[in-house]
């Protein structure tokens, strides 16, 4: 079950960057924002300008290292491998 949940939660925030990726619309507003996520300028610029599709960028090492899984939790994800481990403890203390 352990396994199950992780690769879900891979995929799950594979997904979450796909969209915060795909709302930043432009080419400029992706540059900005990965500037803002502490993405070096010439870095920036050459992935805001990629012509790569969302899924492929949202795997990408800038998009990993800039909208980080820490990012993702302040964010509000939900973490279901650490869940599951919760609420294991819990079942197996209980």
């Amino acid at each position: 079950m352990k396994r199950i949940l992780q690769s879900w939660n891979e995929w799950l925030r594979k997904r979450m960057r796909m969209y915060i990726w795909k709302q930043w619309k432009k080419p400029r507003t992706k540059v900005q924002n990965l500037r803002k996520l502490g993405v070096p300028e010439w870095q920036a610029y050459q992935w805001g300008n990629t012509r790569l599709g969302y899924w492929r960028i949202a795997g990408s090492a800038v998009l990993n290292r800039s909208v980080t899984n820490k990012r993702l939790a302040q964010a509000g994800y939900y973490d279901f491998p650490a869940q599951y481990e919760r609420l294991r403890q819990l079942h197996l203390n209980g």
